[in-house]
């Protein structure tokens, strides 16, 4: 940002609402914010310091008249100067006291606010720390009016907001006393810690005295002090703005300097409960929620602003995860189709990083409902890409089929196979089709399921072939119209170990998230925890820090109270942690049932495909062995007709040689007649014989070709005895 803009701005009413442009700007900031605002009376000299932390000497207006210059809060986001991962947002409010305003509780909700924002709040004033400076400091003892801690009514020690509230710096301006205590020179911070010191007693006036003393040491974690000197002359204050440096005392600028550094240095990043880091998104739903609750008349409520953060931060959480997994997804379909192992592989890569991506938003998912609807998001997401994935290999498939097909197409629409032999004439472009289809689709998914249907449809138009097919016999068209059947049901048991090896990629991709989700669940949790951990000791120091302050300076009862809460604070901690671990427990336990229910799903599915699988096996075997016996028993047919056809021949033959006999005891003349007539019988016989082998060889090797052909339809079925063995 180039300049300030106003992000919560004053009605005439007195209301306040927030500027959407402001907020726009805010929530477009990812990174996490380091939150300084700067409350105070009105022309204190508030915005010059603001302007020196944005490493600017204009910018926040300055009040240089008895008119209050800055109305509502103004915000300026910058980059950290020193923390590269983090953004520098300035809040500048406007001057406290300011008699025009009409309603008497508007500075203890610009107060309010100011708190409820920021991880380290400047209080600034004018001349000393002294009990009328205290006293202005009222809004502080108000605060349980405008900021609760729990939803319910459970009272609440005013020492638990001490883990929530940001750390207090006082910058005191145009300071001119000399910094002794008891004719001791002492520190900035001793300064203020003696300003803050309680009195003895249980009188009124020392309960009001200590009220307001004791609220800022029980609210805010961490107390620093910076002490002013006049910058310039006070007649040159309202040109304080346009002077340039060297004209302003280099005292001032050497404190001012101290405090620019101190405040970069020690400024942390804004904080929710259990550590949870806040960016400028999460900071504008902040600014929204608590507008909107005091605009209303409510209390802001520490709880409800994490539980109504969660949910927005949450949902957003599983709006990026997916987002990750469908941007890299939408990549890899760019080259769909892809074999099934790739998109496995890409869809378990992507889940860890939309995983990851997931996480690093989720806050108080204690009940996991945010990471199941991811999980959920996730896997309808794949099982779409699958599908996707699946029609774009069908489409491929298909035009593959029909492109080597072609021929085929033009030899059906021409008649060329109706006519003898026309059969094995579409057999054999069948087979030379599916051999160069299967060379060209060994990775492809559906690749099976898209040959069986192809085999189906064309099936119809390879019965019409065989039954007009003259050189076929009425057995032969039947062992031929069995064998088909079989190939039909090869392609599909193909077909089920194709959708078998699916469901198997789908159940180790399934078990493979799971593990990924418990691994970074476990990580999350360490975190948390950590986090957790580490707000509660640097509660609990503040609280012990404050302790031994009391003991030291007299206050045994006080002392004596603070321990009691620390106790307490220990107890409840210890509680809440046991609480969290029921909860992260109970958590895993629903994931791990949940996974047991997908298991079983997967199970039941699969032993489902398993008893299809063996239907189908025990179908094949069926067809087989009916198609074997047949051609068996053709081959036993052929082989008993031979016999017969051969002992005829051999009868005959015998017949002529005994007329050959015979002839030569006929005359000469008479016996040449008769030796030729049974010569030409004889050769004639021969030539039915060699005829007669012939076909009985082409019989026995169409045989012996059904016969392999079955052997390789059940190369994948178990071994079972050979009812086939034509030689």
């Amino acid at each position: 940002m180039q300049e300030p803009v106003c992000l919560i701005s004053n009605g005439e009413d007195g209301g306040l609402s927030v500027q959407q442009e402001a907020l726009e700007m805010l929530q477009q900031i990812q990174q996490p914010v380091v939150v300084v605002a700067i409350v105070g009376l009105y022309r204190t000299g508030k915005s010059y310091l603001m302007n020196r932390l944005a490493g600017k000497h204009s910018g926040f207006a300055l009040g240089n008249t008895i008119e209050s210059k800055t109305k509502g809060i103004w915000m300026w986001c910058v980059p950290h100067p020193s923390k590269k991962d983090q953004t520098l947002v300035l809040l500048d409010t406007e001057g406290l006291g300011d008699v025009k305003k009409g309603d008497p509780k508007h500075d203890t909700k610009i107060f309010a606010l100011a708190i409820l924002l920021s991880s380290t709040l400047v209080y600034n004033s004018r001349g000393t720390i002294d009990n009328r400076a205290i006293e202005e400091l009222q809004y502080v003892t108000e605060l349980t009016e405008y900021i609760k801690i729990k939803s319910t009514e459970e009272e609440v020690d005013d020492t638990e907001f001490v883990r929530f509230f940001p750390n207090f710096i006082w910058t005191v301006r145009d300071f001119t006393l000399e910094q002794k205590i008891d004719g001791q020179d002492v520190t900035d911070d001793e300064y203020l810690d003696y300003a803050l010191q309680l009195r003895n007693g249980s009188s009124k006036t020392v309960m009001t005295y200590n009220l307001p003393r004791q609220c800022i040491r029980n609210y805010f974690p961490t107390r620093k002090c910076f002490t002013f000197p006049f910058p310039t002359h006070p007649d040159n204050m309202s040109n304080l703005e346009s002077m340039n440096p060297n004209e302003l005392s280099p005292t001032f600028l050497e404190v001012a300097e101290e405090f620019y550094l101190f405040v970069i240095k020690e400024s942390q990043g804004k904080l929710l409960k259990d550590g949870y880091k806040v960016n400028g998104k999460v900071l504008g739903h902040l600014v929204q929620l608590y507008v909107d609750t005091i605009s209303n008349g409510g209390m802001p409520c520490l709880e409800n602003a994490v539980v109504v953060i969660s949910q927005i931060e949450n949902k957003a959480a599983v709006e990026d995860g997916v987002g990750v997994y469908r941007g890299g997804m939408e990549q890899l379909k760019q080259s769909f189709p892809v074999e099934l192992p790739l998109i496995t592989s890409e869809h378990q890569r992507l889940h860890t990083e939309a995983l990851q991506e997931f996480m690093k938003r989720r806050f108080k998912d204690d009940q996991g409902e945010y990471l199941e609807s991811l999980e959920k998001s996730i896997d309808r997401h794949f099982e779409q890409y699958l599908h996707h994935n699946e029609e774009a290999s069908k489409k491929k498939c298909q035009d593959l089929l029909t492109s080597l097909s072609a021929d085929m197409t033009d030899r059906l629409q021409n008649g060329f196979y109706a006519k003898p032999g026309g059969y094995e004439l579409f057999c054999q472009d069948m087979e030379i089709i599916v051999g160069e289809y299967n060379k060209q689709t060994l990775t492809l998914v559906k690749a099976k399921e898209v040959l069986e249907q192809f085999s189906k449809n064309k099936h119809t138009e390879s019965e019409a072939i065989r039954q007009t097919d003259a050189k076929l016999s009425e057995k032969e068209k039947q062992i031929c119209e069995e064998r088909e059947k079989a190939l039909l049901l090869e392609q599909k048991m193909k077909v089920e170990e194709e959708e078998k090896l699916r469901l198997e990629a789908k159940m180790k991709a399934d078990q493979e998230s799971f593990e990924e989700n418990m691994k970074q669940i476990a990580e999350s949790k360490e975190s948390e925890t950590r986090r957790g951990q580490e707000e509660f000791e640097r509660a609990l120091e503040s609280k012990m820090r404050e302790q031994r302050e009391m003991l030291d300076n007299g206050h045994a009862m006080q002392a004596e109270m603070l321990k009691l809460e620390i106790e307490e604070s220990r107890r409840k901690h210890e509680e809440a942690q046991a609480l969290q671990a029921r909860q992260h427990e109970l958590m895993l336990e629903n994931l791990r049932k949940e996974r047991q229910t997908q298991d079983q799903k997967h199970d039941q599915a699969m032993t489902q495909m398993n008893l299809q699988h063996e239907q189908t096996l025990t179908e094949m075997r069926n067809q087989h062995e009916q198609v074997m016996a047949q051609i068996q028993a053709e081959k036993e047919n052929q082989e008993t007709m031979q016999a017969i056809r051969e002992n005829n021949l051999a009868v005959e033959t015998q017949k002529l040689m005994q007329e050959l006999e015979e002839t030569k005891r006929s005359s000469v003349e008479h016996q040449a007649v008769q030796a030729r007539a049974v010569e030409e019988k004889l050769a004639k016989l021969n030539l039915e014989k060699q005829e007669m082998q012939q076909q009985h060889e082409r019989a026995m090797g169409t045989l012996r070709q059904q016969c392999e052909q079955m052997k390789s339809v059940t190369v994948k079925m178990p071994k079972q005895k050979e009812t086939c063995n034509v030689q």
